[in-house]
């Protein structure tokens, strides 16, 4: 992999990791229209090849950082905090205490999300090397997209509370169906951040804590699935094609996009204007199965 194709590559995950149109997608699509055209590539379902995706995901994380990082430091001060308060007062309001429950829940939903995604590991594959399974998925993120709008606490009912919960309302019950709705989203097509945000408002999360807790799990999600991807590398056929220079010139692109991409993302979301990537996601699954793309297609 050259240097220009790694910049390439991970522009396109710095723009579509937030973006919620599923960046797995535009990252396939992306490597087999390259590798059509003569491009030296590994196949986009080879160890070394999802490792790259992997890294470049890894640079997004970057973007979280610079975006959402107040909101990190304030919970990492609460977490500080809750544990002077636990230590001064055993018993007391350590037990209680917000911040410390909030990453504890979300560790909960990283967990739920890593055994629901070794437990239907296979089932993923073979999405993997369907277009008309990955084209069913994109249909699918836009139909979720276009709700997302709709979830407005003047909209609810009384089975549905949308916007009500924050911080200390979020549950077990909200953490683990958060985690599952990530797992879901492991397959191509479907949205991470699209699926998660879309689960967090189903449940009850005001706009600006979904989208907070969709990004944060990202964190410890991603580093983990790089590392496993990183050590499967390593002890099978190695690196090959991709150097640590390609990776570190996709890492830095995804990084400095991305955070642009979050930016604007977070803005939408605010706003209720995720309508516009349901069009984009539709039109997409229609190029897909007129061009029967998938990641077996492209091998």
């Amino acid at each position: 992999m050259t240097l220009l194709i790694a910049l390439v590559l991970g522009v396109i995950q710095g723009v579509f990791m937030f973006v919620p149109v599923s960046s797995t997608s535009h990252l396939v699509l992306a490597q087999t229209a390259l590798r059509d055209r003569g491009v030296q590539l590994p196949a986009p379902d080879s160890p070394e090849l999802i490792l790259f995706d992997l890294v470049v995901h890894v640079g997004t994380l970057v973007s979280v950082v610079l975006v959402m990082g107040d909101g990190l430091r304030e919970l990492g001060r609460g977490v500080r905090e809750d544990r002077l308060a636990g230590r001064l007062r055993p018993g007391g309001a350590f037990s209680e205490a917000v911040a410390s429950r909030l990453v504890l829940l979300m560790l909960l939903s990283v967990a739920v999300t890593g055994v629901l995604g070794l437990a239907f590991q296979g089932l993923l594959t073979r999405v993997f090397g369907s277009p008309a399974l990955v084209a069913g998925a994109l249909v699918l993120t836009g139909a979720m997209l276009w709700w997302t709008d709709a979830m407005t606490p003047e909209r609810s009912g009384r089975r549905l509370r949308f916007g009500w919960r924050g911080p200390a309302q979020v549950t077990v019950t909200v953490a683990v169906l958060v985690g599952a709705a990530q797992a879901v989203a492991l397959a191509p097509g479907i949205s991470r951040s699209g699926t998660t945000i879309f689960a967090a408002l189903l449940l009850g999360m005001q706009r600006t804590m979904a989208a907070r807790y969709s990004f944060y799990v990202a964190i410890p999600t991603i580093i983990a699935a790089t590392g496993v991807q990183t050590l499967q590398v390593a002890v099978g056929d190695g690196f090959g094609t991709i150097s640590w220079g390609a990776m570190a010139v996709g890492f830095v692109a995804a990084a400095g996009v991305g955070t642009g991409a979050l930016w604007l993302v977070l803005r939408l979301l605010e706003s209720a204007r995720f309508r516009v990537f349901s069009l984009y996601v539709w039109a997409l699954a229609v190029v897909v199965l007129v061009s029967g793309v998938g990641v077996g297609h492209a091998g």
